[in-house]
C-alpha cells in the first residue's frame, strides 16, 4: 500500500500542477491576442504566437504512473501468494475479494493506457484502491481456512473473476461520466476547475466512458449468465430471488437502460452521465451493503 500512497500523492500534485498549467497558459495566450489585435492585421505575427505556448510536460503524472505500475505488480503478487497459501483463487470471501477485485481494477487501469492516455484519472483510480485495501485490511481480514464446500467449482473463478473484471471498467466508465459532468460545466458557464482545461472535452470524455462501460455490461452480462449456471448446479435452479441475484439484476438493468437510453433514445450529455453514476452507485451498494448486511445463500464473506 505504501508504493500507491506515494502514487496517489503524485498524481493529486499533478493536479494542482495541471491547474497552474492551465491558468499560466490561459494568461498567456490572452497577452498574445492582444498583442495581435495591437499589430493591426499581421498574420505572421498571429501564426507565430498562436504557437508560442509549450505543450505541456506532466513529469508528476509519469513518475507517479511508473509508482502505480511497481504497486499493481506487487499487489498482484499478494493475489497470488494467498492463492498458493489458500490452494485455490483467493477470492472465497470479502477479504479476498477485495485484495483481488482491486487488483484487477488496477491492471485494467494500467492496460487501458495502451488504448487511450487515461493517466488524468490516476488520482480516482489510486485513491479508490486505497480506501479499498484499507477498509479491507481493517474490517474484513480472515485468516486462511479451507474452502467451503459450494465454493469449490471452477465457476467460482469464472463468475467472480468476469465479475471484478466488469466491475473495474464501470469504474473507470464513472470516473469519466463524472469528468464529463465537471467539463460541461466548465466549457458552459466559464467555471470549472483548472486542471480540467487540460483534459479532452466533454463529447470526447462521453463517448470514452461510453465505450468503456459497453465493454464492463459485456462483462457483466457473462456475469448474470454465469451465476445463473452455477446456481443450477449448486442448488437446483437457474433462478432464486436471493438478494445479491435480484442487485446483480439490477445493475444489469440499469446499464442497459442507459446504453438503450444513449443509442436509440438520443440520451447524450448530462443525462446519460447520470444515469451512468447511478449504475455504479448501483454496483458499490451491491459491494458494500448487500454483500455485509443482507443474508442469503451467497453469505461467504466471512466476517
Amino acid at each position: 500500500m505504501a508504493v500507491y500512497v506515494f502514487a496517489f500523492v503524485l498524481f493529486t500534485i499533478d493536479l494542482a500542477k495541471r491547474s497552474t498549467y492551465a491558468t499560466a497558459a490561459a494568461d498567456q495566450l490572452a497577452m498574445s491576442e492582444r498583442q495581435v489585435a495591437a499589430a493591426s492585421g499581421a498574420t505572421a505575427t498571429l501564426e507565430k504566437t498562436t504557437t508560442d505556448v509549450a505543450a505541456p510536460r506532466y513529469r508528476f503524472e509519469r513518475i507517479a504512473f511508473a509508482l502505480t505500475i511497481l504497486a499493481t505488480l506487487l499487489h498482484v503478487a499478494a493475489v497470488v501468494f494467498r492463492g498458493v497459501a489458500q490452494g485455490f483463487v483467493p477470492w472465497a470471501n470479502m477479504f479476498e475479494f477485495s485484495l483481488t477485485s482491486s487488483a484487477i481494477v488496477a491492471v485494467v487501469f494500467v492496460l487501458l493506457q495502451f488504448w487511450q492516455d487515461l493517466k488524468f484519472l490516476g488520482a480516482y483510480i489510486v485513491g479508490g484502491l486505497l480506501i479499498t485495501l484499507g477498509v479491507a485490511t481493517v474490517n474484513f481480514y480472515v485468516p486462511v481456512k479451507p474452502l467451503p464446500d459450494a465454493l469449490d467449482s471452477y465457476w467460482l473463478v469464472i463468475h467472480v473473476f468476469v465479475a471484478a473484471l466488469g466491475t473495474a471498467l464501470f469504474a473507470i466508465g464513472a470516473a469519466l461520466s463524472l469528468l464529463q459532468l465537471l467539463q460541461s460545466r466548465r466549457e458552459t458557464s466559464g467555471k470549472g476547475i483548472g486542471f480540467l482545461r487540460t483534459l479532452p472535452k466533454a463529447d470526447r470524455l462521453e463517448n470514452l466512458a461510453y465505450l468503456v462501460t459497453v465493454v464492463g455490461f459485456v462483462f457483466w452480462t457473462f456475469t448474470l449468465v454465469a451465476g445463473a449456471i452455477w446456481a443450477e448446479r449448486a442448488w437446483g435452479r437457474y433462478w432464486g430471488w436471493d438478494t445479491k441475484e435480484v442487485w446483480t439484476f439490477i445493475i444489469w438493468t440499469v446499464y442497459a437502460g442507459y446504453i438503450h437510453a444513449r443509442a436509440t433514445r438520443g440520451w447524450r450529455g448530462a443525462r446519460s452521465a447520470w444515469l451512468a453514476l447511478i449504475g455504479f452507485g448501483s454496483v458499490l451498494f451491491n459491494y458494500v451493503i448487500v454483500n455485509q448486511f443482507f443474508k442469503g445463500l451467497h453469505s461467504y464473506s466471512g466476517l
